[in-house]
């Protein structure tokens, strides 16, 4: 409309439409607008629906640019860089002096080694003041070849025809001096002037770290060298060694720099650890008092450095390995003097003696760690020579056993042939018994602490047993001289109030069995001693449960050996050898030890096994020997603590039973099992009387189960009529006796056995019953079957209303 109309022309010009039209147009185009946002309204909700999961999913963040991973750091790079241009010019260099050093004359040599080895060794002073110290590691690394190239050059020009050797000798002691000096003058050079911005951060500092360790490693040839320039012989350059060692020893533990102070630890192991091998083998290899006497100047060389190392060190760890090690010295300097002057045999007996003097020193006023490594050293030097002596041990203790299966074939001529059967005695080890008595008196004697003293005690027992033991072998003593000394020694330890002497009483008697089983008259002499000295051991409470079973069973080997001395066959000696087990359940009733009646009762089964394995040989004896062990057992049964075995009895009985019908060749399944069910319902009568509780199933059924199977079996196999009447009236009655008193397991068990009998004899009448019969037969028969299954199940239901009408009428 325009601007320029004025309020009396409005008020007179005609409404188009008219006011009545536009409110319905205007309506009209408002429901239209509302239905347009209910319709958009619709799209918005299932558009949030759909787009939901979206919203939830995690949105990947949108990709930036990420650099590159460095793989390197930036000192690492310059330290390869400059490793790898030192190496280039140190390979240039030395090609040059090889190969290029011929066509120069004298000047010009002089002037280019000069040149590039003063600018080689120059140049780090300057890198060092700009504070590049890396690079002057490098270049002086360059340089320090240099140096060398330049000793090889002198010898080319000034001494070609001189002694390499001892050029080597003096160039290698120079060029020591001189990396010396050269790192220790670089040492005083002024710190350079680095501006930080970390004030955390310290500047580098301008010491050069390389030449001295060089200095350092290229000392030790200088007295190797000038000893073999001399033409030492092994002595002299092992004495170098040593020296050397020591020398590295002494900077290790005074010098300040690690790197310097690392390369010395590491001279000083390796120098001396080749020192002292070769020096061990040249005392092994010494023929005489003099040459042991050097071999033992060298290890005194080789301690003294341990020592002072001991002394010089801080560490405490480290002071007593260095100390053990300098008593190691002492005892291969001492030991190989001795080994020198007397006969093989006692080689190991000096060495074990110079081993125990160190033990004067432990007690002396040395420092602890220095008494504690010469204690250590001691212990090594006694753990070495029980060590050297286990081989004689083991050939005593364990080499008898090959009369096992040679057993009476004639005594050997002494101990050690009888030990000695099947193997080889140790060489140089007659001294054996002295060794071991000597560690164990220093055991027993030195050892005085609280917590270590029953330990020693025991350990000194242990040795002084294996010094007895080994005695009678080492010395080449009488067979039976050896027997009578192992037997002394069990009764010995027997003697004393110890677990562990007890069970070396018992690994001796095992050792003594095997070895009288060489001749028959020690063999019965030695089994019998050891079946009365073990009984008495255990009637006087010295380990009764092991001495207990330890004399059984001896009496058992006794038994044996006595049947055999009588040419009983085996069978026979399996009666002898019951007289055990029957001993040993008279025992076992009188001992108050469980633990003592326990080993008892199991020796003596054990010996009742072997009594039944003898008597297999023929069966009416072994019928004999079960029916007896069954008359032992059942014994034994008849205390109340041992009531079950009632049951091994029973099953011993019948084993002899059936073992005695089996050799009258009885075959019918009765003869076997009815002298199981008759004992078997009589105890189930018996248990019932006394438990009401008790089902016929648990009391009658294990019983009428053994003969009712087995010979229903029988009867459906037997073509005779005898044994199915006989099973089908003993069934019968057995059902009627279930039925009259009410009992389920002979009812059903009866019941079972007499319809299966039944059956097995009407089969082929029925069989012709079911031929002759129509085939409408068995439809109707089975109809008349369901009739009366309905009608019962019709007559309980009505049963079951009545009462439920009687108990609403009671409410």
């Amino acid at each position: 409309m325009p601007y320029d109309v004025t309020g009396a022309t409005l008020r007179v010009m005609t409404h188009i439409p008219p006011p009545a039209m536009e409110l319905q147009l205007l309506d009209a185009e408002l429901h239209q607008l509302d239905a347009r946002r209910a319709q958009l309204l619709h799209r918005r909700a299932w558009l949030l629906t759909v787009l939901q999961p979206a919203r939830s999913a995690p949105v990947a963040p949108p990709l930036q640019a990420v650099p590159p991973r460095r793989e390197a750091t930036a000192p690492g790079v310059q330290n390869l860089l400059l490793v790898l241009g030192g190496i280039l010019l140190a390979l240039a260099a030395t090609a040059f002096t090889l190969v290029s050093w011929g066509s120069m004359g004298i000047a010009g040599r002089a002037l280019v080694l000069g040149a590039v080895t003063l600018a080689a060794l120059g140049a780090p002073v300057a890198l060092l003041r700009r504070g590049l110290r890396s690079t002057a590691e490098s270049i002086a690394g360059i340089g320090l070849v240099l140096t060398v190239l330049d000793t090889y050059a002198l010898h080319e020009v000034a001494f070609p025809d001189g002694n390499g050797v001892s050029f080597a000798a003096a160039a290698s002691a120079v060029l020591a001096v001189i990396w010396t000096a050269y790192g220790i003058g670089t040492a005083t050079l002024p710190r350079p002037a680095v501006t930080r911005t970390d004030p955390t951060t310290a500047p580098a500092s301008p010491t050069l770290l390389l030449p001295l360790p060089a200095a350092l490693a290229v000392a030790q040839l200088p007295l190797i060298l000038w000893a073999i320039a001399a033409g030492g012989g092994p002595r002299t350059i092992t004495a170098a060694v040593l020296l050397t060692a020591v020398i590295d020893m002494v900077v290790a533990l005074r010098v300040t720099p690690k790197a310097v102070r690392a390369v010395a630890a590491g001279g000083a192991f390796g120098m001396g650890g080749w020192g002292v091998l070769a020096a061990g083998l040249i005392s092994l290899d010494a023929a005489g008092p003099g040459a042991a006497a050097r071999a033992a100047a060298l290890f005194a060389l080789a301690a003294a450095g341990a020592f002072g190392a001991a002394w010089l060190a801080s560490g405490r760890g480290l002071r007593t390995s260095t100390a053990a090690a300098g008593g190691l010295f002492v005892v291969a300097a001492l030991g190989g003097m001795l080994r020198a002057a007397t006969p093989a045999d006692w080689t190991v007996p000096g060495y074990l003696a110079c081993g125990i003097a160190l033990l004067a020193l432990v007690r002396g006023g040395l420092p602890e760690p220095l008494r504690h490594g010469l204690g250590w050293a001691s212990g090594i030097v006694q753990a070495s020579a029980v060590l050297w002596t286990l081989p004689a041990v083991g050939v005593t203790l364990l080499g008898p056993a090959a009369w096992l299966s040679r057993a009476w074939s004639g005594a050997p001529g002494d101990a050690r042939e009888a030990a000695a059967t099947d193997t080889f005695w140790p060489a140089h080890a007659t001294t054996t018994p002295l060794i071991l008595i000597a560690v164990a008196a220093v055991l027993a004697l030195s050892v005085r602490a609280a917590e270590w003293r029953p330990r020693a005690l025991t350990a000194a027992l242990t040795l002084t047993w294996a010094a007895v033991l080994t005695l009678p072998t080492a010395l080449q003593l009488p067979y039976n001289v050896g027997l009578l000394v192992h037997g002394g020694m069990v009764m010995a330890l027997l003697a004393l109030r110890h677990r562990m002497a007890t069970m070396l009483a018992l690994v001796t008697s095992l050792s003594l069995a095997c070895l009288a089983l060489a001749a028959e008259p020690a063999t019965l002499a030695v089994l019998a001693s050891l079946t009365a000295v073990f009984a008495a051991a255990a009637w006087r409470g010295r380990l009764a449960p092991a001495s207990a079973a330890a004399s059984l069973g001896y009496a058992t080997a006794l038994a044996c050996a006595v049947g055999a001395s009588l040419d009983w066959q085996p069978q026979h000696i399996a009666l002898l050898v019951l007289l055990v087990p029957l001993t040993a359940a008279l025992l076992a009733a009188r001992i108050t030890d469980p633990a003592t009646t326990k080993a008892v009762e199991i020796t003596g089964a054990a010996a009742a096994l072997i009594a039944i394995d003898l008597a297999t040989a023929e069966l009416p004896l072994l019928a004999l020997v079960l029916a007896l062990c069954g008359v032992i057992v059942a014994g034994t049964a008849i205390r109340p603590e041992r009531r079950s075995l009632g049951y091994v009895a029973a099953a011993l009985f019948v084993l002899a039973g059936w073992v005695r019908l089996g050799t009258w060749n009885v075959t019918d399944p009765e003869a076997y099992t009815l002298p199981v069910t008759v004992p078997a319902l009589f105890v189930g009568a018996l248990r019932r009387r006394r438990d009401p509780s008790a089902t016929s199933w648990t009391a009658y059924g294990p019983g009428l189960t053994v003969t009712l199977a087995p010979s229903l079996l029988a009867a459906w196999t037997d073509p005779h009529w005898t044994r199915p009447l006989l099973l089908g009236t003993a069934a019968l009655a057995v059902t009627l006796l279930g039925a009259r008193h009410r009992l389920q397991a002979p009812l059903v068990l009866g019941g079972t056995t007499l319809a299966l009998d039944a059956l097995h004899e009407l089969a082929p009448y029925l069989a012709q019953v079911v031929g002759a019969l129509p085939r409408w037969a068995p439809p109707a028969l089975a109809g008349l079957l369901l009739l009366a299954l309905g009608a019962t199940y019709e007559q309980r239901i009505r049963d079951a209303r009545r009462v439920r009408e009687v108990l609403g009428r009671m409410n």
